[in-house]
């Protein structure tokens, strides 16, 4: 099996332009990788490719199977010797099932699951024969049930079951292939939920917003450093028997009770 060591070699991040792929981001940079940043939202991407020493920005939809293609295409004309892919990017969206409607559904679960399909199929293309590592961000929410929230709960279940299957189809080439799955997380998605809006307004910071959430759930908020290290972990060589593996961030979400 292809050695799993990430050192000083490329690394892709998508969903890099804020939250947890940008914290992963600044924090692999920080570690002498040249990381590539990709994410739809191209302003804020080469704001943050441009607050990182060394850091290259691609512009990318995760859903859009071309975009993918191009994308890799100008990591290789660039010489990128990419060895590690963290796939961040992901939406939410908070509705009963009776009252979201199918486009919506379809929404949701192709930027979470054929977002995370795509991410698989090129970064096998992308590491060739050299083996490597993937990293998907699911979540708590595909492990426990919320109400109001399925497109996204099923989504992020169906992430867990494609981790497995890919790790299970990818270990004869060298690559693993593992996901994270944090329960409440501190960044601009879930601020930008109405109900976390109309919690801000009604208490009068974003602070006192998350602690209300944190007391009525009984469980703390991780930061988006919190997750970017787990990530680190995952791709290092002291990691290197793990796959397949689901790493849970929830501080007991998922315990119930």
């Amino acid at each position: 099996m292809a050695s799993q060591n990430q050192t000083s070699k490329d690394i892709l991040v998508t969903g890099a332009a804020s939250g947890i792929g940008f914290a992963t981001a600044r924090h692999l940079a920080t570690d002498g990788r040249r990381v590539w940043l990709a994410d739809i939202d191209a302003a804020r991407l080469d704001a943050a490719a441009q607050s990182l020493d060394g850091a290259v920005a691609v512009p990318l939809d995760v859903c859009d199977e071309a975009g993918w293609q191009a994308a890799v295409e100008t990591m290789r004309n660039d010489g990128a010797n990419v060895r590690a892919v963290v796939h961040a990017a992901g939406i939410s969206a908070a509705a009963p099932i009776a009252e979201t409607s199918l486009s919506e559904w379809r929404r949701i679960h192709a930027v979470n699951l054929d977002g995370a399909f795509l991410a698989i199929k090129f970064s096998a293309e992308l590491f060739c024969e050299g083996g490597g590592a993937i990293v998907h961000i699911a979540s708590a929410s595909g492990m426990r049930p919320t109400a109001g929230a399925a497109a996204y709960c099923s989504s992020k279940a169906a992430v867990r079951m494609l981790t497995r299957v890919a790790a299970l189809e990818l270990k004869p080439r060298g690559i693993r292939v593992n996901c994270i799955c944090p329960g409440g997380v501190r960044t601009p998605m879930w601020q930008s939920m109405d109900f976390f809006q109309a919690a801000v307004k009604r208490l009068g910071s974003v602070d006192a917003a998350y602690r209300e959430m944190e007391t009525q759930g009984g469980c703390r908020f991780a930061t988006p450093e919190d997750i970017a290290a787990t990530v680190a972990f995952l791709l290092s060589d002291a990691a290197k028997l793990m796959t397949g593996a689901e790493v849970v961030l929830d501080d007991g979400f998922t315990l119930g009770g």
